[in-house]
């Protein structure tokens, strides 16, 4: 996996959030991590976990074709 830069992290996350129609609260759940954790990823101020990302890119392919979109425009 290609490194991503910090804004495009944060825009990665929220937009994949957004496409799944989930609040920060119910991403964390799905992703095993605290609010406050994707909170600081959406706002630029940490970067996920090698793990975490693994999870959002899983999260992206079993997304279908709007998944797909994200993959292509962040990976």
């Amino acid at each position: 996996m290609p490194a991503i830069k910090q804004p495009s992290i944060a825009l990665l996350v929220r937009e994949t959030r957004q496409c799944l129609k989930l609040s920060q609260v119910k991403l964390a759940t799905m992703l095993g991590v605290s609010f406050h954790t994707v909170n600081r990823w959406e706002n630029g101020r940490t970067r996920p976990s090698p793990l975490a990302m693994k999870q959002i890119e899983r999260v992206l392919y079993q997304m279908g074709e709007p998944g797909e979109a994200l993959l292509t425009k962040y990976f």
